[in-house]
Formats: structure tokens, sequence, C-alpha cells
């Protein structure tokens, strides 16, 4: 303890000799203050001071405040991206098989017809995409256009199927789509898809099983019970991979898994260069008081005829009956009322005209300064037809609006196509063949009836009838 004691001062004095001598040192680095005392600058240089040059001059680092976080996150704000939202409602069981495989690479191997299909896609899919999220219905349905019509909404089969989601006439009056001379609601994005919807959930209910439904809406509620009553019967599964079916049908679910596949896959999106589409309506709807033309509407809409037609594709005529809803872009909806509220032309350059007399359809166009071709396309009708009395066409013109509004009351005008006069064929060797030719073109020409209203009736009703060569499709 003693001995600890003496050398305790000895340190000390080291301690402070050897603190001298740094301060000593350290001299140069320090800078002398108005108030005499001398500590380390904390004064930024200046290159306006003697004697410094850039590189003296320290960089200055400006330090930003942290970003203010929210306390919460909102989990239910919507992506701005359709294709994210429809990835996250699907909902079906994954189909895994090699037609699966073969489509997918049928489809990315074909980027440019994809990219049009996806294109065409984009007026109508947000739309269905709303629809079947307020019915809690897969996501995954509002790609079913693309198999069905490649969402071309004027599609048109073989089995007498149209519009986006193929209904056939028989199962399009089932769900209250109306089909007559004016429009084909088989045809209306709206309606249409409503039609289909409900169709959908009901096979599903049927069956409790996606692809079951899908399955049914391709071939048929009752073919796909009794396929999978048959393997019932035969202790043999009863799920979709296991049925007996036609080829279409068994290729119908792998085409839909194939694209759920390629658009629920941000990365494939991307590697095909397809389109992103804006979570976002692209369409309204609204409904007009009088009659009007479909040129008139899409003038006043700012849009060319085509891009109407493309959204309003049910309108058979071209006139459009009062208090029918017409679809527009939704950027262009004030535009259109605002046009629709100041203009002071008449809404529709036709009327109805009845014939007193018959007439060539060709002599009828010269009297109101007009085609063979748009009277036939107005009416339904061939350039060639002849026109019995008493028949009621749409012809040019403005100035009868009350027999117009007559005529569009009515589910179709009538109309008389009589058949054409026997062919004068003189006499001898070429009189038979001339006759018998003759009669022949007259039995092709005159399966006509005394109006197309008649006409159009029994052939819907054939076609109801009919059997699809393929599946028996909706």
């Amino acid at each position: 303890m003693q001995h600890r004691s003496v050398l305790s001062p000895v340190r000390r004095i080291f301690a402070a000799i050897l603190g001298a001598a740094l301060l000593t040192l350290s001299a140069p680095s320090l800078a002398e203050e108005p108030d005499g005392t001398s500590f380390p600058s904390l004064s930024m240089p200046s290159l306006a001071e003697p004697g410094l040059v850039a590189d003296d001059v320290l960089t200055v680092h400006e330090i930003h405040m942290a970003p203010q976080l929210p306390g919460t996150i909102d989990l239910t704000v919507s992506s701005t991206n359709l294709w994210e939202r429809i990835r996250n409602g699907f909902a079906m069981t994954d189909l895994n098989d090699d037609l699966v495989l073969y489509y997918q690479q049928w489809y990315q191997n074909r980027p440019d017809a994809l990219r049009r299909m996806v294109e065409r896609s984009r007026p109508y899919l947000y739309y269905i995409v709303e629809e079947l999220e307020a019915r809690g219905m897969p996501t995954e349905l509002a790609l079913l256009p693309m198999v069905e019509s490649a969402f071309n909404p004027n599609a048109y089969s073989s089995a007498h199927a149209a519009g986006l989601w193929q209904f056939i006439p028989a199962t399009g009056r089932r769900f209250n789509l109306e089909q007559n001379w004016w429009h084909d609601e088989r045809r209306d994005v709206v309606s249409s898809t409503n039609a289909a919807l409900d169709y959908l959930q009901a096979i599903y209910e049927m069956h409790g099983d996606w692809h079951l439904a899908l399955a049914s809406y391709n071939w048929g509620e009752g073919s796909v019970k009794r396929a999978v009553d048959k393997n019932e019967s035969r202790g043999l599964p009863t799920d979709y991979p296991n049925l007996k079916m036609p080829n279409e049908t068994r290729h119908y679910v792998p085409k839909l898994q194939a694209l759920k596949n390629i658009l629920g896959n941000p990365e494939l999106l991307a590697h095909l260069d397809l389109p992103a589409i804006p979570n976002e309506p692209y369409f309204a709807t609204l409904e007009i008081r009088r009659p009007m033309d479909i040129k008139t509407a899409a003038r006043l809409a700012n849009m060319t005829q085509e891009e109407f037609r493309r959204l309003n594709p049910s309108h058979n005529r071209p006139v459009i009956k009062a208090a029918t809803p017409v679809i527009v872009p939704a950027d262009k909806l004030d535009a259109f009322r605002r046009n629709l509220q100041n203009t002071q032309a008449p809404l529709t350059q036709w009327q109805a005209y009845t014939l007193k007399k018959p007439e060539r359809l060709d002599r009828i166009a010269a009297t109101f300064d007009t085609t063979a071709g748009e009277l036939a396309r107005a009416n339904g009708l061939s350039e060639r037809a002849r026109l019995g009395a008493g028949s009621t066409l749409l012809v040019p013109g403005s100035g009868n609006m009350i027999s117009l509004n007559n005529l569009l009351n009515t589910s179709a005008p009538r109309l008389i196509v009589q058949a054409e006069r026997p062919e004068r064929c003189g006499k001898g060797k070429r009189a038979k063949k001339c006759t018998k030719a003759a009669s022949t073109s007259r039995a092709k020409r005159s399966a006509t009836s005394k109006s197309v209203a008649k006409s159009s009736g029994k052939a819907k009703a054939k076609a109801s009838r009919a059997k699809p060569t393929k599946t028996k499709r909706r």
C-alpha cells in the first residue's frame, strides 16, 4: 500500500508532461477564434477564403428527413392494373395436363394474335370483372370470351351462336335476350354478359364444380349430367378429366386454363409485351328518349361509326329505337349529352315507306335518291329483291315520323318478297334445258314467305331444334 502511494505522484507528473507534448503537436489543426479560445473549427470553409483551393473544401451532403410512414396500410386500395385485379380474384382449381401445356405454348407462339385479342378485350373486360366480383364468382371467367369469340362481339358460328358469349337462339331466349328485326341482344355487351353469368351460376349450382359448369356451358348441362351419371353407375370418378365428352369440350377448359396461366403471370405478360388494361370503367350507358340513327349517335359522341358499333353491336338496322340503352366511352359521356342537348338537326334520316304496288328494290332506291345496296343493307334484303304491294321498309328521309314510330313499335316490318318472273325459253332442246334451269332457279329463290318476320321466326325455330355438328352449344 505504501509503495503504491509513493509512485502515484510520479505517474501524475508523467501524464501531465505527455499531455502537454500532444497539445503542442496538434496546434496547427486548431483555429484561433475572436474570443481567444481555441477549439477545432465547426464552420465549413469557403472558396473565397485565401489560400484555399477546391480540393481543400469539404463536400456538402444534404441529409433528408426520413419519410413519414403511414400508421396503417390500407389493403382495400385497388390496383391500377386490371390484370392484377383479375389475378387476385382467381378462385378455380387449376387444371394441369398435356392439353393445358399444348395450348399455353400455342398462345405463346402467337404473341401478335394474343396481343390483338387482348386489345379487343379492352372495352369490355372491366365491366365483366365488376359483374363477376359483385356476384362472388371467379375472375378467371372474365377470360372465357377469349375462348368463345376472341372478344369479337360480332362473332357468329355455324351453330348460329352469336356475340361475345356465343349464345344460340334458344338459350338466348331462355335468358331473355331479345332477338328481332331491329336488334339481337345476344350481341349486346351488357345484356349478354349478365345472361352468361346467370347461366354459369345456374350450372355451377347444378354441378358444384366450375370445370363441370364450363363443360356444361360448351356441351350442355344435360349432356354433362348424363356423363356424370354414367360414371357414377360404373364407380368411376366424375370430375372433368375423367368424363367421356366430345373433343371440343375436352379442349375447352384447357384453353381457358392456358390463358389463365399466361395472363395471370406478370413476367409472361411483360415477356410477350401484352398491353396493360387500366382498372377503370371504359364505357357508360344512357337511355335515349327519341329514335336516333347510329350515324347521328356516333357523331354526337365524337366517335366514328365503326367505334360506336363496336360498343353497340346489337343493332341490326341503322335506326335505334327510343328507350334503348346506348353505350359510349366513359370519357365521352358528357360530350354526348351536351351535343344532344344543343343539336337542332333531326336525330334520324330514315322514314317508313309502304309500297302501293310491286316494285324492285333498285327502282325504289332511285325514287329516294339512294342505292339498292344501301336499301338492302338497311332492310336485310337482297339487292335483287322484288317487293309486293303492302310491304313496308326503311328508306332515306325524315318527313314521316309518325309512320316511322309506328314501324319502330313492331318487332318487324311487313316485307312481302315476291318470286321472280319465269324466264322465256323458246322452243326445242334448248327450251327444255332452259325450262329445267329456270325452274330449279325459281325453286331456290321461291322459298319466300309472306313476310320477313315470319320466315325469320321459322328459321330461328329450326335453328333451335337443330343439333350442332360437333357439340350442343348453348
